[in-house]
């Protein structure tokens, strides 16, 4: 469990790299944003909703960094709960240089939060953000997992990929680091739960997965891109961050192989003349203009 004396701090998950998130003993949702922090310049990765702002800014003011020295707000995707607190970081921070880097997909929505900042696409840049003394963050394209234009983002000085949605979990059990016992690596989550667990921390990211992910076949796509990069530890938006690697393993396992994702689940068992046929409709419509005319 979350240590509560850590609630009001930021804490380091690697060189640089805080997590700032608002833990709710009473939420089964928990949001993490990320502040990276390179000498006199810093990165906020996935803000956080409205709601939780006070704590998060409290723990990015704890962190040391001057507000007006973040240089840019990066937005994964456009959900309220990383995007929701975008006009009060404009007013804090302050400053004529701060951008928004996120996808063109992404933007339209972003703009809806009612910010004035400038948003730059990630194809202008290279899909890429360097700090001054060179350290470099790179963006990846994750579609439909779960919004047309998510990605995620990967420092290549610490090893950490931030995911987003991805990896998260729904838990009222929450923890901010996940390791998984030895007997729970191989587990095929059918059965009785052999570390004798009420709730298991990967049917949590199962089930997160299978509701929120467009299909399987986005979710699958994600785990190939995820599988191509070097990275050490996992930093998702929800749920627990993955620094063991054997957990990270397991857990990739189940999700590349997640069946029941999002429409997936919802069409099972339909037969495809049943979802695809819209021949009443277009004769409905027919026999209407032929009567309007």
């Amino acid at each position: 469990m979350f240590d509560d004396k850590k609630m009001f701090e930021p804490v380091e998950i690697g060189k640089g790299v805080f997590w700032t998130g608002f833990y709710d003993k009473a939420a089964d949702l928990h949001c993490n944003p990320y502040l990276i922090v390179e000498g006199d310049e810093a990165v906020l990765i996935d803000g956080g909703s409205r709601p939780d702002f006070p704590g998060v800014m409290m723990k990015i003011m704890k962190t040391g960094i001057i507000p007006e020295n973040i240089k840019a707000l990066i937005y994964q995707h456009y959900d309220p709960d990383l995007c929701g607190s975008l006009p009060h970081l404009e007013s804090i921070i302050d400053s004529p240089g701060l951008r928004i880097l996120t996808n063109t997909e992404n933007i339209r929505f972003i703009r809806h939060y009612g910010g004035s900042t400038p948003v730059q696409s990630l194809d202008t840049i290279g899909y890429k953000f360097s700090f001054k003394s060179g350290r470099t963050l790179e963006f990846f394209n994750t579609p439909y997992a779960h919004t047309q234009g998510s990605f995620i983002t990967f420092d290549h000085d610490t090893g950490i990929l931030f995911t987003s949605d991805l990896f998260g979990s729904y838990s009222n059990n929450w923890q901010l680091f996940l390791k998984l016992e030895e007997k729970c690596l191989d587990c095929s989550l059918e059965g009785k739960c052999p570390s004798g667990l009420s709730i298991c921390p990967v049917k949590s990211v199962c089930q997160f997965h299978k509701g929120l992910m467009t299909s399987e076949r986005a979710l699958k796509y994600a785990m190939e891109v995820i599988s191509s990069i070097p990275f050490e530890k996992i930093a998702p938006q929800h749920g627990s961050i993955l620094e063991d690697l054997e957990t990270i393993v397991c857990i990739v396992k189940h999700l590349k192989n997640l069946k029941d994702v999002g429409v997936d689940a919802y069409l099972k068992g339909l037969s495809y003349d049943k979802i695809g046929n819209i021949n009443p409709l277009l004769k409905r419509l027919e026999l209407k203009g032929r009567h309007i005319g």
